[in-house]
């Protein structure tokens, strides 16, 4: 894994964090029956204090994911920043600094105020890792999983070769499948010769 350290941005945490936290979002919302409680969970498992969410906040948190996985979904690095762009044309704010109150640090918020809706907060600081992100490497900041019937995202904060797949696990799933399928392949194509010989 890369400790490479990354640069803060919109939620006072690192890119890294913002990625994790995105990508755990943007999965479990990919699941039918995600509820308040589920992203709750989700967002007390990276740091927030007390989410309360509601089901109109679960709604468009759902839309807030369609839109972040047509931004990881993008083939071309053109096409990445173009998609991000849009988000960020409609989602985001003027940059401000906020400590929510004197209760935390000074950080950047992209949102429109500190009690603004889960989705317009989701949004814009994700957006904003994103955009960090391809600025930075030069390429899609992620995409969706390579692996066969593996529809999980992922965000590459990585500086080394652009993954492909969402975890090591379903990398190593589909090197062993293309492994196998190669020796297949091969034993075929040797039985066929040996036969026609």
């Amino acid at each position: 894994m890369d400790t490479t350290p990354l640069p803060r941005t919109s939620s006072g945490s690192s890119v890294r964090a913002v990625a994790e936290r995105t990508t755990d979002l943007l999965n479990t919302l990919a699941q039918e029956d995600t509820g308040p409680a589920q992203l709750e969970q989700v967002l007390r498992a990276h740091g927030e204090s007390e989410p309360h969410l509601t089901q109109k906040d679960t709604t468009a948190l759902h839309r807030v994911a369609a839109d972040l996985r047509h931004v990881l979904d993008a083939a071309t690095t053109e096409q990445a920043a173009e998609r991000l762009n849009h988000l960020l044309a409609t989602t985001a704010h003027p940059p401000r600094l906020t400590d929510h109150g004197a209760t935390t640090h000074w950080h950047l918020h992209l949102d429109s105020h500190d009690d603004a809706p889960w989705a317009e907060w989701a949004a814009s600081s994700a957006g904003m890792c994103l955009a960090l992100l391809l600025s930075d490497r030069q390429r899609p900041p992620g995409g969706v999983c390579a692996a066969h019937g593996c529809a999980r995202v992922f965000i590459d904060t990585g500086n080394g070769s652009p993954r492909r797949h969402c975890s090591r696990r379903c990398a190593t799933r589909a090197r062993v499948a293309a492994h196998r399928a190669a020796r297949q392949d091969s034993a075929s194509t040797a039985t066929a010769s040996t036969s026609t010989s």
